[in-house]
């Protein structure tokens, strides 16, 4: 089931994308929240007629970090023994077809094409076995950096959570097997990363178990993966897509802060 957050005359409502090709897609309404049990309205809106949201509003959104070899060895870094965890502000986020803004103070910004986990209700402590009770989706994430500045700082709050650098959608996908899918990211068409799930270092279940052990999770936190290698430079005017098998495509324009 595909879950989208949309706006339509200045109203926001969630709904079950149905439908196949762009112009065959439709919202179905829901009523109310979907993270638990929901109804549909059975009113029916043309997706080409809403503006389509970032799909979850995330009380945060954790980050992993180096969890592809291919990718770490790129930057020349170390794979690390556990999950290395990072935060990304809400406020890092913006949905498809909104705009990345380059920073003014970089001058090398980067993609990061990930698969974004979404949970569904609060946890924490999660054991193994239980991850899968916790997850309400997937969806598709660009973990948009600086990297410049992460080199220069360090730190990684600046490089990685400043205002758009967190684009994710187009919409949330309840049904997907997460194990072993493409994830593929383009600039104005170009293929830049092609690389699948099943060469992630530390799996979903360790990811969700290690973050689970030191915070609480809440509905609509995100969980991204990790990217896998390609990563390479974005400027004012591309347009950058990311694709993962079973979910879709979500798209991005870059343009001039200010």
């Amino acid at each position: 089931m595909r879950i989208a957050r949309f706006s339509i005359d200045g109203n926001v409502g969630y709904g079950v994308v149905e439908g196949e090709g762009p112009e065959g897609l439709v919202l179905d309404i829901i009523k109310g929240i979907p993270y638990a049990d929901f109804e549909l309205s059975g009113t029916k809106v043309p997706l080409s007629k809403v503006r389509l949201l970032p799909p979850v509003l995330p009380n945060k959104i954790v980050a992993f970090g180096r969890n592809y070899r291919e990718h770490a060895a790129e930057l020349g870094n170390e794979v690390p023994d556990t999950p290395f965890a990072f935060l990304k502000p809400s406020t890092s986020l913006v949905g498809t077809g909104d705009p990345i803004t380059y920073p003014s103070f970089s001058e090398e910004l980067h993609h990061e094409a990930e698969l974004a986990v979404v949970i569904g209700r609060m946890c924490r402590e999660v054991p193994r076995e239980r991850v899968k009770d916790v997850i309400f989706g997937y969806t598709c994430a660009n973990d948009v950096t600086a990297r410049d500045v992460q080199r220069r700082e360090k730190q990684w709050a600046r490089a990685k959570g400043f205002d758009s650098a967190c684009p994710l959608g187009p919409w949330v996908e309840t049904e997907l097997d997460p194990a072993d899918v493409t994830i593929q990211c383009t600039v104005n068409g170009s293929q830049r990363q092609l690389g699948r799930t099943s060469e992630m270092v530390h799996s979903i279940e360790d990811l969700i178990v290690n973050i689970s052990e030191a915070m609480t999770l809440l509905p609509g936190d995100v969980i991204l993966t990790g990217t896998p290698a390609g990563v390479g430079p974005l400027n004012v005017g591309d347009e950058v897509a990311v694709t993962i098998e079973g979910i879709g495509t979500l798209t991005n324009k870059v343009i001039k802060r200010g």
